[in-house]
């Protein structure tokens, strides 16, 4: 940063030291704004309008600019520490109590430094704030080419820490709710293995089938477990990859169904509808199946009665995914909708259902699966929502687009 537009009082000219070896002023320190000045991205703006704190000291120490970010994050008043020294209003210390200016030492630390990467310090009163530090030296003649630069200004950006904490106790709840789901599992495989191992004699061939069912339940359990956690980091990182083919979407409803019957569901609690007039969708077939296997394990879970997938025409012209926009003409999208006829979700917890570690009354699970959901519709391009079903119950409704086999 070369230059900047201020909001605060012009750097005084010093003439003296203090005792404590800063220079200070000689006199109160002039009224007036800063002459406005380029900054490197080729446009004018006011300290005021940046997004982060932003303090600037001068060659001394003495702060020019303290924009109302700033004051926000310090609760200090911009017109009272204008021309004060920048150590004395923000006495920035380390997690071990060290003062920060003591040990970094700005003004007269290594000549070649040009910043000081973000790091967490706090302020007197104990608040905690992200600090990064950038310099603007002149160069001395006088010392040649290998000297670098006197400071000119000293930059400081201040961000609030409040976002980083929460990140920080979502990772937390996500590691501990993975370490709960996983020791149950691994406990379970640990222990029929050990058993089976040792005493395999002493078990009838009906006995050992139990227990190595028993153990490859488990470890499919953990192997879903580790997929969920691989889909949340890519989702978070916006890594999740979208491979299209031709998918059609009734058959893709068609197949986890018959993998619920299979696996001991009555058949006749599920419906498929499929509405004329779909369009082709280019999709990502395996994210599809991942997308409806959740959804109707959620309605087989936490709902009742019949589970209907209801697939029909759309188009991608509003907003909401629920309902959708159907408008004259060839659509563009596809509309599948999950309902149950269960005691549906109140309006009050409907915006949370596809929050990490969201769990309805019948608790189960990790608590991510309709997250992912969403992740993986919005990966897509699509929307989805949650709304109560006609016949009472809950309907989970995503809308994709149809896309192109090179989309």
């Amino acid at each position: 940063m070369d230059e900047l537009i201020a909001s605060g009082g012009a750097s005084p000219t010093p003439d003296r030291e203090t005792t404590d070896g800063h220079d200070a002023p000689s006199s109160p320190a002039p009224e007036g704004p800063v002459p406005e000045q380029p900054v490197p991205i080729g446009s004018l703006i006011f300290a005021d309008e940046l997004p982060d704190g932003v303090v600037v000291a001068d060659e001394v120490g003495r702060i020019i600019v303290f924009n109302r970010v700033a004051a926000r994050l310090t609760g200090l008043d911009p017109a009272e520490v204008t021309g004060k020294f920048v150590f004395d209003v923000l006495p920035l210390c380390d997690d071990d109590g060290r003062d920060w200016w003591l040990y970094a030492d700005p003004y007269h630390g290594l000549p070649t430094r040009t910043r000081h990467p973000e790091r967490s310090l706090h302020l007197a009163d104990g608040t905690e704030v992200l600090v990064s530090i950038g310099y603007v030296r002149e160069r001395d003649l006088n010392h040649g080419a290998s000297r670098s630069c006197t400071v000119r200004r000293l930059v400081i950006s201040l961000r609030g820490a409040e976002q980083r904490e929460r990140l920080e106790r979502s990772r937390a709840e996500l590691v501990s709710t993975v370490a709960h789901e996983l020791r149950s599992p691994l406990t379970s495989v640990k222990g029929f293995t050990a058993t089976l191992l040792s005493k395999w004699g002493r078990f009838t061939d009906d006995q050992k089938r139990v227990m190595l069912e028993t153990v490859n339940a488990d470890a499919d359990r953990v192997t879903r477990l580790i997929t969920e956690l691989l889909d949340v980091s890519r989702i978070e990182s916006g890594r999740m990859e979208v491979h299209r083919q031709l998918v059609d979407l009734p058959d893709r409803a068609r197949k986890i169904i018959a993998g619920r019957v299979a696996a001991g569901d009555a058949e006749d609690r599920f419906r498929v509808e499929v509405h004329g007039g779909l369009p082709e969708t280019w999709l990502d077939a395996d994210k599809i199946d991942q997308i409806l296997g959740n959804l109707v394990e959620n309605a087989v879970r936490h709902g009742a009665g019949i589970v209907t997938v209801v697939v029909e025409p759309a188009r991608m012209d509003g907003e909401a995914a629920l309902p959708p926009v159907i408008v004259p003409g060839v659509p563009d999208a596809a509309s599948v909708s999950v309902r149950d006829q269960g005691e549906g979700i109140s309006p009050e917890v409907a915006p949370r259902v596809f929050r990490r570690f969201w769990r309805g009354k019948r608790r189960g699970g990790t608590g991510l699966g309709l997250y992912i959901v969403k992740g993986l519709v919005e990966a897509h391009g699509g929307t989805i929502g949650v709304r109560c079903a006609p016949g009472g119950g809950a309907e989970f409704r995503f809308i994709v687009p149809a896309g192109t086999a090179a989309g």
